[in-house]
Formats: structure tokens, C-alpha cells, sequence
């Protein structure tokens, strides 16, 4: 009888804990993957994680913030998890990583009066390039940089911005402080149709990538992340995943 008790008082235990799991998660103004429509946070990175928390009954919070406070929010622990970013080495001394959510690219928009189709460094000989601030996307482009002086060309000149729409605006209005911006492909062009920034076009890829969830490697509960990761795979494999890139025009990862 007492097993028996003691029995059901850990399976009850283990219940509570795991309606209890939770993951708070933090990201930025980055469409198509997360932005405030109206004044709901939408996007396709929300929406597979919010169905991810429903499969696996963890509570889930998301928060918009700025980058840069989003960052500081997670390596303080104040919250587990931040979406969605690039690997890069930097990142994986402080995060760990969801399995891959999407394939997208980097690459260069230029202001329309500008000719240029990006297909080499040589391209970029002495061009002054905006980018967002504290980003994978100018971890990228300093590496750019030191290519283009290893090959002795000419090197950019790199502006870092803290808001992706200000960037966009800047290259607008031509002959303000920058002649390209190195980001995103579908969040340049999101934010190009989204502020009618006409005069901006998309001049080429410079790379493919992934983009995953991180997580905090001090602060988050891995048992919870394993859970989660757990729900997101069973949801590429079912094409959920896939479904909710689609309706956003987006390129979905290979399930693993």
C-alpha cells in the first residue's frame, strides 16, 4: 500500500511539473518572421512557436523588444529563448539551438538608381553598407570586410543601425549616409513593401542560411527545451511547419 502511495505522489508530482513547464521568449521587430500586426505579434517564427507550445502544453510568452535588449534579457536569464536567429560562433558560446525552423539568405539591396547585380567581393569596392546593429547579419559582413582587405580591394565601410526599418529609409532616400544594406532577403523585402520603399531592390545573394530558435545555456530548463524541440521536429515531419512558411512565402527547412 505505501508503494502504492508512493506511486501516484510522483506520478502527480511529475504532472504538476510538467503543466507547470514554461518558456518565455523574446524577439525584435523582424518581418516576415515576427512584427506587430494591428496590435497582435504576428509572423511566421510566432506562429510556429505558439503551435509548438499548444503540442506540448508549455506556457509560452513572447515579447517584442528592441534587439540589443532582447539579447540582454536572455544571457541575464530574465527570460529562456529568443527567435529566430543565424548560427554563428558568438551566439553558440551562450545559446544552444532548435533544429533548423527555415532556409533563408543574405544578401545586398541597393537604392534603384544604382545598377549593380551583386556576384563578387569586387562589387563592393569602397561602398559605405548599413546594417542592423548586434546582429548576425553584421557578424557576416565585418567577416565580408576582412575578405575584401585580404584581397586587397578596397574595403566597405560598415554603419551599424539599431532599427531595420530606419535602414530601409535611409537607402530610400538616396545619397543618405549608405549605398547598400547587407540583410535578410524576405525581411528586406517584407519591410520594402510594408513602408513603400520604392526605390530599394534586392541586388543579390551573398549567402543561404538556417534560422532556429536559442536558447539561454545557463538559464534554460533543458528538460523543457528537449520537450520543445521535441514538438517542433513532430511538426516538420507532419508539414505544420512547412504549411505555416508557406502561407508567408517562405522556404521551409528539410526535415531532419
Amino acid at each position: 500500500m505505501k508503494r502504492i502511495i508512493i506511486f501516484i505522489f510522483t506520478t502527480i508530482q511529475f504532472m504538476f511539473v510538467a503543466q507547470a513547464a514554461e518558456l518565455k521568449f523574446v524577439t525584435h521587430n523582424f518581418p516576415p518572421f515576427s512584427y506587430i500586426k494591428g496590435e497582435a505579434l504576428s509572423g511566421a517564427a510566432i506562429d510556429i512557436v505558439r503551435q509548438a507550445c499548444d503540442d506540448t502544453d508549455i506556457s509560452c510568452s513572447i515579447e517584442l523588444l528592441p534587439w540589443k535588449r532582447s539579447q540582454f534579457k536572455v544571457k541575464r536569464g530574465l527570460v529562456q529563448a529568443m527567435l529566430v536567429i543565424g548560427w554563428n560562433n558568438k551566439r553558440a558560446q551562450w545559446l544552444t539551438f532548435s533544429p533548423p525552423l527555415l532556409k533563408t539568405q543574405y544578401g545586398f539591396f541597393v537604392n534603384s538608381s544604382n545598377p549593380l547585380n551583386y556576384s563578387s567581393l569586387s562589387d563592393l569596392a569602397g561602398a559605405r553598407v548599413g546594417v542592423l546593429e548586434s546582429s548576425n547579419t553584421s557578424e557576416h559582413l565585418k567577416k565580408i570586410r576582412q575578405q575584401m582587405i585580404e584581397a586587397n580591394l578596397e574595403p566597405i565601410t560598415i554603419q551599424e543601425i539599431h532599427d531595420n526599418t530606419q535602414v530601409f529609409k535611409m537607402l530610400n532616400n538616396e545619397g543618405r549616409n549608405i549605398e547598400m544594406i547587407y540583410s535578410n532577403r524576405d525581411v528586406g523585402n517584407t519591410l520594402i513593401a510594408q513602408g513603400n520603399f520604392n526605390n530599394v531592390r534586392y541586388a543579390g545573394s551573398n549567402e543561404e542560411l538556417y534560422y532556429y530558435i536559442g536558447y539561454g545555456r545557463k538559464h534554460a530548463d533543458k528538460e523543457v527545451v528537449d520537450r520543445f524541440n521535441m514538438s517542433l521536429q513532430r511538426l516538420q515531419r507532419s508539414g505544420v511547419i512547412q504549411s505555416i512558411l508557406a502561407g508567408y512565402n517562405l522556404e521551409s527547412a528539410e526535415p531532419e
